[in-house]
This record gives C-alpha cells, sequence and structure tokens, in this order.
C-alpha cells in the first residue's frame, strides 16, 4: 500500500541477514572443527543482495538476500602440536588450522550495515510522518 515503507522494510530484513552473517563470522575466529568434529575450521559468510522488483513502484525497487555466500580461503595454519585439533599426520603434522577472517574488516562491515538499518529506519520514519501529515491536510 505504501511502497516507500515497503522498500525500506526489504532493506532492513537484508541487512538484518547481513548483520547475523558478521555475528556468525565474529563469533566462530577461533573455530577449528565442524559440528560433527571433523578438523574443519569454520568459513566465512558473506551476504549477497539483489534487486526486488516485487517491492516498491515507480522503478524503485526493493532489495532482498540472493544468497549467502561461504568464502573459500585458505585456513591460516598455526603450529600448536599439543592442540587437539592439529593435524595428526603429513606435512602440515601439529598443525592447527584456524578461520581465515579478518576481525577489523568484520567490525567494519558490521558498523556499515548498523548505519544502513539506521538510515532505513530513518527513512520510514520520514514516510510514516508525510503519510500523517497528509492525512491531517485532507481531514
Amino acid at each position: 500500500m505504501f511502497p516507500s515503507l515497503d522498500i525500506s522494510t526489504s532493506a532492513l530484513v537484508a541487512q538484518r541477514a547481513r548483520m547475523n552473517a558478521i555475528s556468525g563470522n565474529l563469533a566462530n575466529l577461533s573455530t577449528t572443527h565442524n559440528a560433527q568434529g571433523e578438523r574443519v575450521p569454520y568459513q566465512e559468510r558473506y551476504v549477497i543482495f539483489q534487486a526486488d522488483e516485487s517491492v516498491g513502484a515507480n522503478g524503485a525497487p526493493g532489495v532482498e538476500v540472493s544468497d549467502v555466500v561461504i568464502s573459500q580461503k585458505e585456513p591460516e595454519y598455526k603450529f600448536e602440536p599439543n592442540n587437539p585439533d592439529a593435524i595428526q599426520e603429513g606435512p602440515k603434522k601439529g598443525y592447527v588450522a584456524y578461520p581465515d577472517i579478518d576481525m577489523m574488516a568484520q567490525f567494519t562491515n558490521a558498523m556499515e550495515a548498523a548505519r544502513s538499518y539506521e538510515a532505513n529506519l530513518g527513512a520510514i520514519d520520514i514516510a510514516k510522518n508525510l503519510q500523517q501529515q497528509t492525512l491531517r491536510i485532507l481531514a
């Protein structure tokens, strides 16, 4: 009914998904094995956005999450032979594979997502105020 609200709402949902991926990346900075106990380090996740033509009007589309991509970066190896997650054989024996996640980049992405979220909340507030003023004029 109100395309401007729908566009900003779709952006809020998309930024929430992005923030969830970032928080998962930060929470798993030191995760060296998966849920099954295999020595596979956590891999960073990225959220990909795309235009959502079903939201909005007059050529102004909304936004939606098109995919959550798992990074294929090589893990960071640290020599810790006494760690239970250390590799037991082969050329990397005694090394532990840690996720190669840049904490500062994650914090920067989180700040950007939070600012985008705030900007969309502001846009929703402005649209709401404009609609209320229009109703006052008409009433």
